[in-house]
């Protein structure tokens, strides 16, 4: 598997929807950040489901190496 492309330097905050469901980009390659657009096709990479289950703001990861994906878990800082 190749590496991700780094999207951001910082993770992305969102406002998710109790009830809803959201694709995160791993490839790093959407242009629809932090969500994917399918822009993974022909690489190793899929995009991860991620089901709100509280209406809240998070953090999801911007520099795809989070050990916690699809959240934030501090990678970009390393």
């Amino acid at each position: 598997m190749s590496d991700p492309v780094r999207a951001s330097d910082t993770p992305y905050a969102v406002e998710v929807e109790s009830g809803k469901t959201y694709f995160w980009c791993a490839c790093g390659r959407s242009k629809k950040q932090p969500f994917c657009d399918g822009s993974h096709g022909g690489t190793s990479f899929k995009s991860l489901k991620y089901e709100a289950t509280e209406s809240k703001k998070v953090f999801f990861c911007g520099c795809k190496v989070t050990a916690s994906q699809p959240l934030c878990d501090g990678s970009h800082k390393k």
